[in-house]
């Protein structure tokens, strides 16, 4: 079981690691995952479990908490107020910080209307004006030392303690040169006086606590780009839909409608809950929920989805999903848990978080210490810690991942790909072998009329006119396939009588006195009417893995129509991108062996598993697993589900059933392979990013600390100062987001091995039956560009697709061996 918190004042990952730290201590508590980018933190927990207790350790540890759901709106309100209080705070401290800059620094850059300040006799008016133009700074400010005071007091320091202290040095360092200072004047000694008035600090103080609100600032602004398709996504569905009630037309809220109300959808708008039209027709954009650019025309019975545009059309739509559980809504809460877990790569950075900060208070204490004992003035000694403090940058480390991770789950739920975890990201581009179902993945998952072969003396129109008519009596998914064929052509068709149905072989019935039969070879020989005449297209129909149905009038056969569940257009292109990143690509399918080596050999599957149990998917993905093989297997229905489970990585078809969804790590919304493509070069691109972040994250502070702490001041004369080292952990963070923002510039679907198909349409006079297609096609595919051929006997046209350039010489003289004529 799982709950979900928000949340707020967390200033780095060392307070997300604290908070994980303490409340994985907590009794039932099975893992917990704090997200310092969404404020949102994921408990894990057994029966038993205190959400209260979890509550009030997060208080006390000086961080507000609220369960998921209650106060969303007063959190997101929260996250806006604080984004513009920084930058009001940063307005106010630079307003401040210029004229103290101007005094401190002036007298060196020889600025006016200094002269009140320069010389001996006015040190203290130089000291104690500062002193006065920071604290509105160190107020407007305060925040840091409230918070870094507190978390170090409560031994679990971050980032605003290493600020706190570092300003704090430096004030109090500041105010100790004044009275330093007045000492001076009052015993009349100069060289003292000369010397703290260039000792002192101030100007660093104020500039640390300006430049890092600056950076906080720059990183909220950053940060809320990367969450910028989640804000999207919310954008979709509109607040307000019509409601029939009663005959009557009522605006009600969103929030308010429940299952199976009536909603009126008219042309623009948005639709405002998942539902089924049970009334007229509309064109739907469903680009920014499936990355579908084809508006799609959609009846009676058909399924509308939230947050897509109506945009041409009336209709009535009865709501078949509540908010809560829209689609939308669902994307939003998969982006939100994928952006929230944490990747493997991530534990090393939340590792080093957890002690980072007591670290570099060490480190900025020990190189205090040390440059006093090598006879250095306190000044110089305190401006080394107070520099490697600034310097450090424990947030660049708690942002490198998840930061990419939110990016790249929102980039590809852009594009149709929705993944449930950061984990998930990670594995699979290093995946190796493919698993595919068949049905519904590969196919598409129901049949089709594929083939006609009609008896002498008879049109398609008449084969199907008494097809129609025995089949409309059945509710046979075959007989569905005959009866929606039929009606693609506008074929009539009368119902038959005396409907009977013999099971295993067929159906029987009678029309205008003659006795139709549908079925099987068996069932014609036990009728005694004569198939060897079709022996052949029934072989090669049959070695097709296509079902065959003899269909015959009176003792005559009419002809043939054959059966199968079709390849989807889509998956020739995609399982040849899948082969070309040297995946292995295997098939896993119930179906018989036949219809397996038929759909295997024409898509150059490397392996095939056929008429494979349910029960045995899942002990197939484990036996490749046993090979040391990382598989990602895809699939869509309810027998999948288990494999899914067991596989490295999951991937649920969208159109597939609910429990393979639940079941999966990765969902294709538009039910198209290709965008697994997208999904594995997605996974490519965020890893990389990450480790990108990571390395700059730790190149940074291996070099910052170091250089801060003054060793290269011995050898080569070079010291940081305070002033630069605070502006270098500011930008530390911002570029850490700001590169993982290049991942929306990413094009996921782009491969540049991928060699673009095309197609040509032309005629072949003279075909006349399944004998002459397979001769043309078999011709045609001799030629090593050609990949595939489609040929409709019906209108003869013949579409072949192919690679580079084929002249209609060639393809005519092909066609011409086969004693057929090519028309272009």
């Amino acid at each position: 079981m799982k709950q979900k918190f928000n949340i707020t004042g967390m200033t780095c990952s060392a307070c997300s690691s604290g908070i994980e730290k303490n409340v994985s201590k907590l009794k039932n508590v099975e893992n917990v995952e704090v997200s310092l980018l969404t404020n949102s933190m994921n408990v894990g927990y057994e029966e038993g479990f205190d959400i209260y207790q979890v509550i009030d350790l997060v208080k006390k540890m000086g961080y507000g908490i609220s369960l998921e759901g209650e106060k969303n709106k007063q959190v997101q309100e929260i996250k806006n107020v604080e984004y513009k209080t920084l930058r009001v705070k940063f307005i106010f401290s630079l307003i401040f910080l210029v004229p103290l800059f101007y005094i401190s620094m002036g007298h060196m850059m020889k600025f006016p209307f200094l002269d009140a300040f320069h010389g001996v006799e006015n040190a203290i008016n130089l000291a104690f004006t500062q002193f006065i133009l920071i604290l509105p700074i160190v107020f407007i400010n305060r925040n840091y030392f409230i918070n870094g005071y507190k978390n170090l007091f409560r031994k679990s320091p971050n980032m605003d303690t290493l600020i706190a202290i570092g300003s704090s040095s430096a004030l109090i360092y500041g105010i100790y040169a004044i009275y330093i200072i007045g000492y001076g004047l009052g015993n009349d000694n100069h060289e003292i006086v000369k010397k703290y008035t260039m000792d002192l600090y101030f100007e660093s103080a104020a500039m640390i606590l300006t430049l890092i609100t600056l950076g906080k600032y720059l990183e909220s602004r950053s940060k809320g780009k990367t969450s910028e398709a989640i804000s999207k996504l919310m954008k979709l569905t509109p607040n307000t839909a019509i409601v029939l009630k009663n005959d009557i037309e009522v605006e009600v809220s969103v929030d308010n409608i429940k299952k199976e109300e009536i909603l009126i959808i008219k042309t623009g708008q948005n639709i405002p809950l998942d539902g089924e039209i049970i009334e007229g027709s509309v064109i739907v954009d469903e680009s920014l929920i499936t990355g579908e650019s084809i508006p799609i025309n959609k009846n009676v019975g058909m399924k509308l989805i939230a947050g897509t545009i109506n945009t041409s059309g009336f209709c009535k739509m009865k709501v078949t999903e509540e908010k809560e559980n829209s689609t939308v809504s669902k994307i939003i809460k998969l982006i939100e848990e994928a952006a929230s877990s944490k990747a493997p790569i991530s534990k090393l950075a939340d590792k080093i978080s957890g002690f980072f900060v007591p670290v570099v208070i060490g480190i900025s204490f020990s190189s205090v210490v040390i440059w006093m004992l090598l006879g250095y003035e306190f000044s110089f000694a305190i401006s080394m810690g107070i520099s490697v403090l600034v310097i450090s940058c424990p947030c660049a480390l708690g942002l490198a991942t998840p930061t990419a991770i939110m990016v790249g789950t929102g980039k590809g739920a852009e594009n149709g790909v929705l993944i449930k975890s950061a984990e998930s990201l990670e594995i699979l581009h290093g995946v190796k072998t493919v698993v595919l179902d068949k049905t519904g993945t590969i196919t598409e998952g129901k049949p089709k009329v594929t083939d006609v072969i009609l008896s002498e003396d008879i049109t398609e129109e008449e084969l199907f006119f008494y097809a129609s008519s025995i089949e409309k009596l059945s509710q046979h998914p075959i007989s569905k396939a005959i009866i929606n064929f039929a009606d693609e052509k506008s074929y009539n068709y009368n119902l038959a009588t005396d409907y009977e149905l013999i099971e295993g072989y067929g159906i029987k019935a009678k029309l205008e006195n003659n006795i139709i039969l549908a079925g099987n070879e068996k069932l014609m020989n036990n009728y005694e009417i004569d198939t060897k005449k079709y022996e052949n297209e029934k072989n090669k129909l049959s070695n097709q893995g296509k079902t065959i149905l003899y269909f015959a009038k009176d003792k005559l056969i009419l002809g043939i129509i054959a059966v199968a569940d079709t390849i989807k257009d889509s998956t020739y292109e995609a399982i040849k991108k899948i082969k070309e990143k040297n995946l292995e690509v295997i098939m896993l399918t119930g179906d018989n062996s036949l219809t397996a080596k038929y759909i295997g050999e024409k898509l150059k599957i490397d392996k095939i598993f056929s008429e494979v149990l349910p029960s045995e998917k899942e002990i197939i993905i484990k036996s490749l697993q046993s090979e040391n093989k990382k598989v990602v297997m895809i699939g869509d229905g309810v027998n999948d589900a288990p494999a899914l489970t067991r596989a490295d990585i999951g991937v649920a078809i969208g159109a597939g059933t609910d429990i393979a969804i639940e079941s999966a790590d990765i969902i294709l919304i538009k039910n198209d392979l290709n965008d697994f493509i997208k999904a594995f070069n997605l996974s490519r691109a965020t890893l990389k990013t990450i480790k990108q972040n990571l390395f700059w994250a730790f190149f940074y502070n291996i070099i910052g600390i170091p250089l801060a702490a003054g060793v290269l001041f011995i050898p080569f004369d070079l010291k940081l100062n305070p002033m630069f080292a605070a502006a270098a952990m500011s930008l530390s963070s911002v570029f850490v987001v700001m590169n993982a923002l290049r991942l929306k510039t990413i094009k996921v679907d782009s491969d540049k091995k991928i060699i673009q198909e095309n197609i040509k349409t032309f005629t072949v006079d003279g075909m006349s039956c399944s004998h002459c297609s397979s001769k043309v096609e078999n011709a045609l595919l001799s030629v090593n560009n050609i990949k595939r051929v489609e040929i409709n006997l019906d209108s003869k046209l013949v579409k072949i697709f192919y690679v580079g350039d084929i002249s209609d010489k060639l393809i005519e003289n092909k066609i011409a061996e086969t004693g057929f004529k090519f028309i272009k």
